[in-house]
């Protein structure tokens, strides 16, 4: 990777690709005026002039490479990645299925509309929707996951991406993109920075850098005649150099490779941001809308208790709820059994000694259950026993209504357990909330970001959850227009929100989001409309988002301070060295007590070159996160950044020119 990015940094070199960064372009410009003026001197026969020359144009060289080394380092990380993904596109062949036959065609030639048939152990060719079958699909080269997921025709799985390998089984697939435009190949085109387009703050930054160099650029240009007329020899590369050392030529060096860094950071926790606007969106998002299930929950309501009615033990109200639920295949079913089984040690029972006829969950009587010989016990919702009951002659007891009626204001379901004409408790199902949620909510609240909940229980229900999980708010029955709509309004306030869905009925919400993730397990009208993709299908890796554009920002910031301050320091170097001789008072302004005004210029230029090679960790690595708001890192990036970038070149030029000295460069 490092031989690539050596090659690229020269290949850089080339004028209408450095034009992107202005900076550095002026850089270059420069090193090449500096450069004609050193083989001119050498042609005229004036050596006291071509060693310090040619030493000026060589470091300003130099700078260029270094900060095209740093973008050519940032993408490459991705190079390896993307030539597997394309070698696996490459040779992968595909089983096209028409009206009266199927042929096998390389994966290229697919086109949009297409029907392929995909068959165990081969790989899927293209991005597509499945439209009959069901298999088990391994995504590992995609996401880098290695459990296999289902992928089914019809609902929200199934989405398939090209480049994934069948397991088992089979299915049809429908191909939704034609080549070049799918999900590969934007992975491919992202991972190799070829389509990376400059962000709004990016550009703005780039505005600012080209208008300091405008001004600095008229600056110098007027130190000539001034020095002329005050009988001072200035030479075209002691210019240059001190143009150099006085724009920011640091922070425009690497704001490219931070920002392709910035996405690859996101790349590496499986997350495919389609636009470097939506990583630095994401650093700006101070309103977060959350799915409850699957993303605050554990995804599934879970037995938690057991509550018998006055008369009934315990112990005897979960072994007639276990044996309801042996046949239940659900995961609330599955949990009550677990739960009596540690509560209690009740263990499974040999059903088919109690000659034991299941009774199935139905729709339309909204229970199950169990008939043995001389019991039937039956477990369903509240008015689903009631009317069970009703039917028997009896009514549900005020007890079982005043236990279903307190959990459910607690946020929990009642599941009524009865056993012939009697109701013998409530069994206390609740969405379990995941651990630690609660502690990034807080976190999040102390970077300003506003958590909002979004699920389709009823009010009671969903503030209890809210609650429980310390989110600032929550939207209770939530359709798609509900939540299209609670997006817009908080947008009309000037908020940016970023949002996470998988369904086709998200699809709306998350087009409308500054941050819509997709989960790549979601259907394709959702992917495509999100900005971003989960590789994983972890609805709460959107906080992992918000984090890692905030870091973008932050090292954006912190190293635009470093810069500018690093630019004060050498002042005190250049300008004293311009007009010593001819203003001897400028000594003053020499407090690093330089040995001569040549080796302070040097100094200068070859601090200025290696000051970038040394901050290119950092810039792909990124600035340490900190869950803090906006006022606390600018106070924490001027003492660090600021104050760093001030002394660090007094310190690193002053170490230079002893250097200088020692070895006689001069």
């Amino acid at each position: 990777m490092l031989t690539r990015a050596i090659c690229g940094a020269f290949l850089k070199l080339n004028p209408r690709s450095l034009w992107a960064s202005p900076v550095m372009f002026v850089v270059e410009v420069l090193a090449v005026l500096t450069t004609y003026f050193t083989v001119r001197d050498v042609i005229n026969g004036q050596p006291a002039a071509i060693w310090f020359n040619g030493q000026i144009a060589a470091w300003l060289w130099v700078t260029v490479l270094f900060a095209n080394f740093a973008e050519a380092l940032a993408e490459g990380r991705g190079k390896a990645q993307a030539a597997a993904m394309r070698h696996t596109r490459s040779e992968t062949l595909a089983i096209k299925l028409t009206m009266d036959r199927a042929m096998k065609i390389p994966a290229s030639q697919l086109r949009k509309g297409d029907v392929v048939l995909v068959t165990a152990g081969d790989v899927i060719p293209g991005d597509g929707e499945v439209i009959d079958g069901i298999a088990s699909v391994d995504e590992s080269a995609i996401t880098g996951e290695s459990a296999p997921v289902i992928r089914e025709s019809g609902g929200d799985r199934s989405s398939v991406t090209g480049g994934t390998r069948l397991l088992s089984d089979w299915i049809k697939v429908r191909i939704t993109a034609n080549p070049g435009e799918t999900f590969l190949d934007r992975m491919i085109n992202l991972v190799e920075g070829a389509k990376r387009q400059k962000t709004p703050n990016e550009i703005a930054l780039n505005i600012l850098l080209l208008g300091l160099t405008i001004i600095f650029l008229l600056a110098v240009a007027t130190l000539e005649p001034f020095a002329v007329y005050s009988g001072t020899l200035v030479s075209l590369p002691v210019l240059a150099a001190l143009l150099v050392c006085l724009i920011p030529t640091t922070i425009g060096g690497l704001l490219s490779a931070i920002g392709i860094a910035g996405m690859d950071r996101l790349l590496k926790r499986n997350i495919l941001a389609m636009s470097g606007r939506a990583v630095e969106a994401a650093g700006d998002v101070d309103v977060l809308l959350l799915d409850k299930t699957g993303t605050i929950t554990l995804g599934n309501r879970m037995a938690t208790e057991f509550v018998p009615v006055p008369g009934i033990s315990p112990e005897k109200l979960a072994g007639a709820a276990q044996l309801s639920s042996l046949a239940d295949e659900t995961p609330e079913g599955r949990s009550i059994v677990v739960l009596a089984k540690e509560k209690f040690n009740l263990r499974e029972r040999d059903m088919a000694g109690l000659r034991a006829a299941f009774v199935p969950f139905s729709a339309q009587t909204r229970m199950s259950g169990v008939d043995l010989e001389g019991r039937e016990i039956r477990k369903g919702a509240v008015d689903a026993i009631e009317k069970y009951l009703r039917d028997k002659g009896k009514n549900l007891s005020s007890e079982i209504k005043a236990i279903a009626e307190e959990i459910a204001k607690k946020g929990g379901t009642p599941l009524v357990v009865a056993e012939g004409d009697r109701a013998l408790g409530v069994v206390y199902l609740k969405d379990v909330i995941k651990g630690g949620i609660r502690e990034r909510f807080a976190q999040l609240r102390r970077m300003g970001i506003k958590t909002v909940m979004i699920t389709g229980d009823n009010p009671l229900t969903a503030a209890a959850i809210a609650a429980e999980a310390g989110v600032d708010d929550f939207l209770p029955e939530a359709t798609p227009e509900a939540k299209l709509k609670l997006i817009r309004e908080y947008q009309e306030k000037g908020h940016l929100v970023a949002m996470t869905g998988d369904g086709t009925n998200d699809a709306p919400a998350l087009a409308q989001a500054d941050v819509g993730v997709a989960m790549n397990s979601g259907t394709q009208a959702a992917k495509e409309a999100g900005n971003m993709v989960d590789l994983d299908s972890n609805p709460t890796k959107l906080i992992e988002v918000v984090e890692t554009g905030k870091q973008l920002l932050m090292t954006r910031g912190a190293l635009t301070t470093f810069s500018i301050a690093n630019d004060v320091a050498k002042y005190f170097a250049i300008i004293p060295a311009l007009f010593l001789t001819t203003y001897p008072q400028l000594g003053i302004l020499n407090i690093m007590r330089l040995a001569s005004p040549q080796s302070a210029i040097l100094s200068a230029v070859i601090f200025n070159a290696l000051i970038i090679v040394a901050l290119v960790p950092l810039a792909l690595r990124g600035v340490a996160y900190l869950p803090m708001g906006a006022a606390a890192i600018l106070r924490r990036n001027m003492l660090l950044y600021g104050l760093g970038g001030l002394v660090t070149p007094f310190i690193g030029i002053k170490a230079i020119d002893m250097i200088i000295v020692a070895l006689g460069m001069l």
